[in-house]
């Protein structure tokens, strides 16, 4: 598989077992994906909190950000708006379970908001779209 077909994804949240369990999801559907005509998903960085996912941004350039539970207080929102402001080309995919930010998220720049429970498929349709 050649490099133009690697997604390349960094996870955001302040839970070590959710970025983990995120992790372990997206390597899942990197190992299940064989045909050359569907990009892998490939996680390059896990940040802890948001300041640290704007750092990696700026190191890593991933293609994708998803953000955890970490985004409902000014500092997800923040950082949401300065990688979009610095790299807007960078993918913002918000993964929570707070329903009522999600006008607040999108202004910030996010690019796809989905509740934590949704479908796996539909993750790894806004990470690849």
């Amino acid at each position: 598989m050649n490099e133009g077909h690697i997604k390349t994804v960094l996870i955001c949240g302040d839970e070590a077992r959710v970025r983990q369990a995120l992790k372990a999801l997206l390597f899942t559907r990197e190992i299940s994906w064989e045909d050359d005509l569907s990009p892998i998903i490939k996680v390059i960085g896990e940040a802890r909190h948001c300041s640290e996912a704007v750092r990696l941004v700026e190191s890593l350039q991933p293609e994708v950000v998803i953000m955890g539970d970490s985004i409902p207080g000014s500092d997800g929102l923040e950082a949401a708006r300065t990688i979009k402001r610095k790299w807007p080309h960078v993918k913002i995919v918000t993964l929570t379970m707070f329903p009522d930010i999600r006008q607040a998220a999108l202004e910030a720049g996010v690019d796809t908001f989905l509740l934590k429970g949704c479908l796996a498929e539909t993750l790894f349709e806004a990470i690849l779209s």
